[in-house]
């Protein structure tokens, strides 16, 4: 898979993707950078979490088509092929093959899904070749780029100043938010001493989501425990503990979240929505 992604600016200065938030267009790149030759992205959180965004960030690009979303959790920039074109000993063809067979592609070079009109199948337009006198039309983001730094994956503790730290904290909510399908408020005073605390003893931002993706796993679906699914108990003094366990589910371990309990999370947010 190329290591190199172009945008157009007839997408990206073009009024509806100017009046879009910050967060919003940040995740449309970071989405982009993620995807793989066809245009196709399955890791829709790490790219929620590197861009700051939310799941409203998400429906603003869905509802301005700016990526299409599959029932699999699955998502394809529209304009893919307006922003990029590989030459034959580049590409590699994507894994979602399903979703591939769904989508057209217009005359203009964009997606489209094939119950819509006006386009062709995907079949006719591969492979793709790279025509030279498109390319100043381009802007080329490699993984250097201001926009596409993995900026929530700091391997240092969190610097104790006001406006990180607030960051932080509202991004650890956010997720639990998320992946509960509640409502907690990152402003609350008590839920911010409790992710202080344990920010002061060393951890970071990644300790946090791992305890919640484990916790979650475990709770969520049990009548019993899942109440204890709330930042008092899971950034208290026994964090270390969870952050170390290994979780069984049903027979199994499971040390790191899979990307079907992602796509169920952002399902349930969009649902909820």
């Amino acid at each position: 898979m190329a290591e190199k992604r172009m945008f157009s600016k007839k997408i990206t200065d073009s009024d509806s993707f100017i009046e879009m938030g910050s967060a919003a267009q940040a995740l449309y790149f970071h989405l982009n950078q993620g995807a793989d030759d066809d245009g196709f992205n399955n890791q829709i959180q790490i790219a929620m979490l590197k861009a700051h965004a939310s799941t409203d960030d998400l429906k603003v690009l869905m509802a301005k088509n700016f990526i299409i979303r599959f029932e699999s959790g699955v998502i394809v920039i529209k304009h893919w092929r307006v922003h990029n074109t590989l030459r034959k000993d580049r590409y590699t063809a994507t894994n979602f093959q399903d979703e591939l067979r769904a989508l057209g592609i217009k005359d203009n070079g964009s997606y489209s899904l094939l119950k819509d009109s006006g386009c062709q199948t995907v079949a006719k337009r591969l492979p793709q070749i790279r025509i030279d006198k498109y390319r100043l039309d381009k802007i080329r983001l490699d993984k250097s780029n201001k926009y596409i730094k993995a900026i929530f994956k700091s391997k240092k503790p969190i610097a104790n100043d006001s406006s990180s730290l607030l960051e932080t904290i509202k991004k650890i909510v956010d997720y639990l938010n998320l992946k509960t399908n509640s409502n907690f408020r990152y402003s609350n005073k008590a839920t911010q001493r409790k992710i202080k605390a344990r920010l002061d003893e060393g951890y970071i931002l990644d300790d946090f989501i791992v305890v919640i993706n484990k916790k979650t796993k475990e709770w969520l679906n049990n009548a019993e425990f899942n109440k204890y699914l709330c930042p008092e108990t899971l950034f208290g003094t026994k964090f270390e503990k969870y952050l170390n366990q290994k979780v069984i589910v049903k027979g199994q371990s499971l040390d790191s979240i899979s990307m079907e309990d992602i796509n169920d999370a952002i399902a349930r947010e969009m649902r909820g929505g």
